[in-house]
């Protein structure tokens, strides 16, 4: 099935040109996943980003202590992405993703995403530009998380 039409939904998409686009989804691998399954699981070795097309998904981290909390949840409707660092570095997932109800999601694997980037060099680039825009607003609002956190901490040590 051809999912050009839903991808044009996706801002990370948004500026691809429709053949492109179009050689893009004939890459893209049907998943479904219940409520309750783990798509993708913190600290486990990843190959695949995710566009949740039906659905919604929480995005949960651990702490030192193994507590499990919920960083975001992700629905159908925002047009998300998840795991894309996936496919561009040989990392572990820094997160877990499980389906809060049942999902389906288009996958595309690295060597796949890799593969369109070379072949589609505009596409590809403009693809990776918006990958680093996304990951650079992660980054800076975990900084201004762990900036509050330090704080919290200073003013709770100097309350005695």
């Amino acid at each position: 099935m051809d999912y050009t039409e839903s991808l044009k939904e996706f801002p990370l998409l948004e500026k691809i040109p429709e053949a492109d686009l179009r050689t893009f989804s004939a890459l893209l691998q049907v998943r479904r996943f219940s409520a309750g399954d783990c798509i993708v699981r913190e600290g486990e070795p990843g190959d695949e980003m995710f566009l949740l097309i039906r659905g919604s998904v929480d995005v949960l981290r651990r702490t030192v202590y193994g507590d499990t909390f919920v960083v975001a949840t992700l629905d159908d409707r925002m047009h998300c992405v998840f795991g894309e660092m996936a496919v561009i570095d040989h990392d572990r997932r820094s997160s877990t993703v499980q389906a809060r109800t049942d999902c389906m999601a288009l996958s595309i694997t690295r060597e796949d995403f890799d593969r369109f980037c070379d072949e589609n060099p505009r596409s590809g680039v403009e693809l990776l530009r918006l990958i680093a825009v996304n990951l650079a607003r992660n980054i800076r609002k975990e900084n201004d998380n762990l900036k509050q956190v330090y704080q919290a901490l200073i003013e709770e040590i100097e309350a005695g």
